[in-house]
């Protein structure tokens, strides 16, 4: 979608970020699956995509402070290498409420665009192998597929090697 498009509808605030920042962008939208166990697998099977080519916005605590991590669906976040690339020393799985509250998105639907508070992001480096990535557009059933330049761009993300398996 054109940023010009997206400007006059009414969406999520990841996809009015986007549009803000005047970069293309595709929405997707597929029947989410409330009791999915992973949101993000569910969007790459009712895609058709390749797991590893859609990500998934974790949010953590790195020394108490809440940090976002966004690692393909296939994988799992590494918390040590986590913590080293946001410059901290520990990281933890940040509780859910606190993740909901901190974004404004609920879980399964947490996008790393368009968050209430901009909080320190760190990408994983294998997002740079795509020309394009797909990560939540703001809610369940909706991703949006840009640049994994656009998207460093937008979050001020730091790329390095956050996944595991």
């Amino acid at each position: 979608m054109s940023a010009a498009k997206a400007k006059g509808a009414k969406g999520t605030p990841a996809t009015l970020a986007a549009a803000k920042a005047g970069i293309e962008f595709t929405l997707h939208a597929f029947d989410a699956d409330p009791d999915a166990a992973s949101y993000g697998q569910a969007a790459a099977d009712a895609l058709g995509l390749p797991p590893e080519r859609v990500f998934k916005t974790l949010l953590t605590e790195v020394d108490g402070r809440l940090t976002v991590g966004i690692v393909p669906v296939s994988a799992t976040l590494d918390l040590k290498a986590f913590a080293a690339a946001a410059g901290g020393k520990k990281a933890r799985m940040a509780d859910p409420a606190d993740a909901e509250r901190a974004t404004g998105y609920v879980v399964g639907g947490i996008s790393p665009l368009g968050q209430r508070r901009r909080l320190p992001t760190v990408l994983d480096a294998s997002a740079s192998a795509f020309g394009t990535l797909y990560v939540s557009a703001g809610r369940r059933g909706l991703e949006i597929e840009l640049s994994p330049a656009d998207l460093v761009r937008l979050t001020g993300a730091v790329l390095a090697a956050i996944a595991r398996g």
